[in-house]
Order: C-alpha cells, then structure tokens, then sequence
C-alpha cells in the first residue's frame, strides 16, 4: 500500500469514525450533534479515499454510512432549535 493522499484521507476518516464510536461508549450522556457530526465527516472522508480505491462494498456502506449520520444530524439540530 503507498501512502498517498487518499490513503491519508482514508486513515483520518476511519480515526474519526472510532473516535465517534469511542465517544459514544464512554460518555454517560453523548451530545448528538457532535456524535452525528463525527460520524458523517468520517463517512465523507472514506467516501473520498473510496473514490480513489474504489470498492464497491465499502462505498456502499459509507454511502448509507453517511445518510444516516446525516439525518441524525439534521434531526439532532431539529430538536435543538425547537427546545
């Protein structure tokens, strides 16, 4: 595997999705617009690596992947500005 740019992206998504992944076992009460935030922008991250080393499944999966995170997010921010 060569260390290009893609790969890069493709590493700091999948540090971000474990990182949304930790956050959400290790907080008593999680915040879900940063969890859903973290979950999409990790998502968007290996959709770009995946667009370079494309795999179908794992495009697949990032791809709905991200669709959930991103009605989590707008359903996150829906409820907070009606509080």
């Amino acid at each position: 595997m060569s260390w290009d740019f893609a790969n890069i992206i493709g590493f700091v998504g999948m540090a971000v999705l474990v990182a949304a992944f930790a956050y959400s076992n290790m907080r008593p009460s999680m915040n879900l617009i940063l969890y859903n935030l973290l979950n999409l922008a990790g998502a968007i991250a290996l959709i770009a690596s995946l667009a370079v080393h494309f795999n179908i499944a794992s495009m697949a999966l990032e791809m709905l992947w991200a669709a959930v995170a991103f009605f989590g997010l707008t359903k996150a921010l829906w409820v907070r500005a009606r509080a």
